[in-house]
């Protein structure tokens, strides 16, 4: 094993840098060292891994599966030496989590300070992407968990806790709108309409919610970023359609006001944290997962309508 992690440290550094006299330099070891190593692995496996080009070295087909395989090594070293930390009853790790634009506010920040506070030897990285990216990178293994929308169908998810988002209009305090709970999607007709585009997962709702309904919506803007959409409606540019979950920091602080949405054919969406099926979460990762689903009923859409500052009128 130690000659062999020895020739996947070599390994990926060339094939990261291209070149042996590079990776030699960065690992300060001869470039003989490293080219032997290649070499009689090369041998080994009766394939090249790299190709000898005038500019440089390039990955074979065989050189990118070792790669690939590198990539899985190097992750399965960080699990081991997590989990042996475990065993030492040491509250140490690192945990890495993606979420969803509409999180990068409010509960997960919040949640996330107070981790730090209770366990200061953890540190949490945090990847902010689209949702299907979130799906992928749980998949991959390149997270711990992630928190995004619609994870039923998939196989490779385990969902820990969900909560249900309802779609609705959003505007600025004064707004006819803001005085009402709920209505139909038909109330926007002839209003300026700031639209969600792909690929927010809310801009599928609002398509699907077009096509149904026959209802046509104008557009005159269209954004595919939550606070883009949340600062245009705050400047009065038009009424935006996105989740409660998206502007709940917003609504509480009396800045927006939510009005859901209210045609039958329109399901809530679900929102969960997942963690890979085919993966156990380290100790730390185990007690980061444990604060964030404590407080995850936080994000239901209960809340909005708890902070609403206006009586619902029929």
């Amino acid at each position: 094993m130690p000659a062999f992690s020895r020739f996947l440290r070599y390994f990926m550094a060339v094939g990261r840098l291209g070149s042996i006299r590079k990776a030699a330099d960065e690992l300060n070891l001869s470039a003989s060292a490293i080219d032997r190593q290649i070499l009689n692995v090369e041998a080994e496996l009766g394939v090249p891994l790299f190709e000898r080009l005038p500019t440089g070295l390039k990955l074979t087909a065989a050189g990118e599966l070792m790669m690939a395989s590198a990539h899985h090594w190097e992750q399965g070293m960080v699990n081991v030496r997590a989990q042996i930390e475990d065993l030492r009853g040491l509250k140490l790790g690192h945990v890495e989590i993606a979420v969803i634009d509409a999180l990068a506010k409010g509960y997960v920040p919040e949640t996330i300070h107070r981790i730090q506070q209770q366990y200061p030897g953890i540190t949490v990285g945090l990847r902010v992407l689209d949702n299907d990216a979130v799906r992928g990178a749980i998949v991959r293994g390149e997270v711990d968990c992630g928190i995004m929308f619609e994870p039923q169908t998939f196989r490779d998810l385990t969902v820990r806790t969900f909560v249900e988002v309802v779609l609705g209009f959003i505007t600025p305090p004064g707004h006819p709108f803001g005085s009402r709970e709920e209505a139909r999607f038909s109330a926007c007709v002839g209003e300026p309409v700031i639209a969600p585009a792909e690929p927010l997962a809310v801009g599928q709702q609002v398509a699907v919610l077009e096509a149904a309904t026959k209802v046509p919506i104008r557009r005159t803007v269209t954004s595919d970023n939550i606070q883009m959409i949340a600062s245009m409606v705050m400047q009065g540019a038009g009424i935006g359609i996105l989740t409660s979950l998206d502007v709940m920091t917003e609504v509480q602080r009396g800045l927006l006001r939510f009005t859901r949405i209210a045609d039958p054919l329109l399901r809530p969406m679900t929102l969960a944290m997942c963690t890979a099926s085919a993966r156990t979460p380290s100790h730390a990762a185990t007690m980061v997962l444990r604060e964030i689903e404590n407080g995850f009923a936080a994000l239901d859409h209960a809340r909005i309508d708890d902070a609403r500052p206006q009586p619902a009128l029929d």
